[in-house]
């Protein structure tokens, strides 16, 4: 039956309830689920494909989820020009594992970037238009000196406290890059900088290591050392204007919290033992020259080295070196963070969910 209007117009006021009426019953409207912002960074890198997500908690960046798969985008780039089929295809499955990743931690803000292999790879645009197709994906590839800005903003504040000058550098699997910087508590500088297009990838390729002699594989160690010094020339002349003062050094790339795990005689890597550590530089250069002289057999043995990294391990050992070379400071700082942090401290700071402190991400 259709309820009459009142005689004022107004329809008439709902009655009392109905004796025996439970009004607990009555439905109630949802309540929204409210979840925590959290960000992600996706750095596609010559060598790695490495994801982290971070959500902001009493004023920290806390690391929810990672994920790291060695994806050889760069493999055999050096003497074709283009990322082969067989890299792109372990690189968009990679890829493929974020994305999902990315879904079921409902992020809010996210970038994805790619480094030297997408861009001196004829076809890196290619990739990049084949990861949005098939996994949503959007990569930047960015320029070298986006690369360094985000490396050092990741990475600055496990810079040695002091006054006297610093540089931060990143043996990358297709570039290194290296930043002489001012750090203060909540903030740096970048004074001067350079990228060179040898990493662990291009200068293995460019200069492997023979395998059948200890003598031939010095000599390949020294041509690694020469083209490496030759490519660092200009910046070295430019660092010689602070020789005799106390220089501080940190570094951020596989090479170096591969050889701090080998410093620490570690059974299995461990991040929280590596990152921040600060090694002797002498002992640097003393370990490099000892995996250089390894075969890759022996090299493969080392529980934190492994078959994954024992061919190329000796490339980045020689970058290494050479920087040292450079800037001769007593220690080595080593970071377990760069790009993708400091792609999260830069979502961080657009959301304005908190202040960035010092020592912001944990995990």
């Amino acid at each position: 039956m259709r309820q009459m209007a009142a005689p004022s117009g107004r329809p008439p006021r709902p009655g009392p309830a109905a004796k025996g009426q439970n009004k607990a019953s009555a439905p109630r409207r949802p309540v929204p689920i409210v979840r925590p912002r959290s960000y992600a960074a996706i750095d596609l890198g010559t060598n790695n494909c490495r994801l982290l997500i971070a959500r902001p908690q009493d004023g920290e960046l806390v690391v929810i989820d990672a994920f790291s798969r060695i994806v050889r985008l760069g493999e055999g780039l050096h003497s074709t020009g283009r990322i082969s089929e067989a890299a792109m295809d372990r690189t968009v499955a990679a890829l493929a594992i974020c994305a999902d990743k990315l879904r079921r931690r409902h992020v809010s803000l996210s970038r994805a970037v790619a480094t030297e292999a997408c861009r001196r790879a004829s076809n890196g645009a290619e990739l990049a238009e084949r990861v949005r197709r098939e996994t949503g994906i959007v990569l930047d590839i960015i320029s070298a000196a986006e690369e360094a800005r985000l490396a050092v903003l990741g990475c600055h504040n496990l810079m040695e406290p002091g006054e006297g000058p610093a540089l931060i550098f990143d043996i990358g699997g297709g570039s290194t890059e290296l930043m002489r910087v001012d750090v203060s508590d909540h903030d740096v500088q970048i004074h001067d900088w350079i990228s060179v297009p040898w990493g662990v990838v291009s200068l293995t390729e460019h200069a492997p290591l023979p395998d059948d002699s200890l003598e031939g594989r010095q000599a390949a160690y020294a041509h690694m050392r020469d083209v490496t010094r030759q490519a660092f020339a200009a910046f070295a002349d430019r660092a010689g204007a602070f020789a005799g003062q106390p220089l501080r050094l940190l570094g951020t790339s596989g090479t170096v919290t591969t050889l701090a795990s080998v410093f620490l005689n570690l059974p299995r890597y461990d991040r929280r033992a590596v990152d921040g550590l600060v090694v002797p530089s002498d002992a640097m250069r003393e370990i490099s020259r000892r995996l250089a002289d390894a075969s890759i057999a022996d090299r493969a043995e080392i529980a934190c080295i492994g078959r994954e990294r024992a061919d190329l391990v000796v490339a980045g050992c020689a970058i290494l070196e050479s920087i040292i070379d450079l800037w001769p400071a007593v220690r080595v700082g080593v970071a377990d963070r760069g790009i993708r942090e400091g792609i999260l401290r830069t979502l961080a700071m657009q959301g304005r969910d908190i202040p960035v402190t010092r020592r912001e991400y944990r995990k």
